[in-house]
């Protein structure tokens, strides 16, 4: 194990001097990761992943880096075979400083992918934007263009020190060191422009469209493709889903591959565009709505006309059809989202307030 650490650190410092003074050369032209400016392409260095506590499974393709360059630039033997600095830093390495891959942080580096978020987004030189999980700030860079005021939001404490380092003479960006989940929120209107972590995707839209209701104009979020598509099924079961369509116009605009991310994710993902409805909804029965509707999808399997009648009167059923042209041989989770705020507005009018769902 030493002989095979040795050989590997001493072939590191061989190809380092050798390629020193050409490298040097070119150290201007390379731009790494802590400078997100993105006018020059991204090229992806690849290289064989070696663990010697389990030398079975050497043949792990793994990024090392990415960087910048240029069509006549030199590149170094150090960038050549990455693979040795890489190794070298893995035996060095304390568990309390892993590499960010190890983390479950997935950065957009997709320069296409950035502008058509903002894009959709529609953000304008008054918007307050808030970019959820900013991580290297490769977003955020963009957003302070554009934004009359930018929130990023990090938990990574390292992150963090690195976006207040990279922002520190940017007058309308705030950095923010905290899970989002703990974040407080604008109570003014403000957009989101992220690409938020995927493993909080749920938590992330009730805070948005559901607590944030009044206040949350909508934006664009980059999230994994899986929960996405749940949110256009054809019949909805979770009342969540069913609110936020309610309010909100959302549109898949297109499927994310894993290589518009560093590290690369193991799923694919895809970019939400968000826009708030204009509906004369008093926010104040935001809770009352979601009762409502929570209590017709207990049994989702029942008819429109079974399920209606745990709240309306027959007659009233009746009525409801008619006026707002329900199929009452329906199952209950095929109903639009605007007959279900129109069934609930109905009940608000003619149904005692002792028999409303709490």
């Amino acid at each position: 194990m030493k002989i095979k650490t040795l050989i590997i650190i001493g072939l590191t410092a061989f190809l380092c001097l050798s390629g020193a003074t050409a490298h040097a050369q070119s150290d201007n032209q390379i731009i790494n990761m802590d400078n997100p400016d993105y006018d020059i392409d991204v090229e992806r260095f690849c290289s064989p992943y070696i663990d010697f506590d389990n030398p079975k499974e050497t043949r792990k393709e793994v990024n090392y880096r990415y960087v910048k360059y240029t069509k006549d630039m030199y590149v170094s033997r150090t960038e050549k075979y990455p693979i040795l600095i890489f190794t070298c830093k893995k035996l060095l390495m304390t568990k309390k400083k892993l590499p960010v891959r190890f983390t479950g942080q997935h950065f957009t580096i997709d320069k296409v992918l950035i502008k058509d978020a903002i894009r959709q987004a529609n953000i304008s030189n008054q918007d307050t934007v808030l970019d959820i999980g900013a991580g290297k700030g490769f977003l955020t860079v963009h957003l302070l263009k554009i934004a009359n005021n930018v929130v990023a939001i990090e938990n990574d404490t390292a992150l963090v020190e690195h976006l207040r380092k990279l922002f520190s003479d940017a007058r309308n960006v705030q950095v923010v060191g905290c899970d989002f989940r703990n974040f407080a929120v604008p109570k003014f209107p403000f957009k989101v422009v992220s690409n938020i972590p995927y493993g909080i995707t749920s938590d992330i839209f009730k805070i948005l469209m559901f607590e944030s209701l009044g206040n949350f104009l909508g934006g664009s979020i980059v999230l994994q493709l899986e929960p996405t598509q749940k949110l256009f099924s054809r019949k909805l079961y979770n009342p969540y889903t069913v609110f936020y369509h309610t309010f909100f116009d959302l549109k898949l605009v297109y499927e994310v591959g894993p290589e518009s991310f560093l590290p690369p994710p193991t799923v694919k993902s895809a970019l939400l565009n968000i826009k708030r409805k204009h509906l004369f909804f008093d926010f104040k029965f935001k809770a009352k709505y979601l009762a409502f509707i929570s209590c017709l999808l207990e049994k989702p399997d029942l008819s429109v006309k079974t399920a209606l009648k745990s709240i309306f009167r027959k007659s009233q059923v009746r009525s409801i059809s008619e006026k707002f042209g329900l199929n009452l041989n329906a199952q209950i989770v095929c109903l639009s989202p605007s007959q279900w705020l129109n069934c609930f507005l109905e009940m608000l009018e003619v149904v005692p307030e002792k028999f409303h769902p709490s």
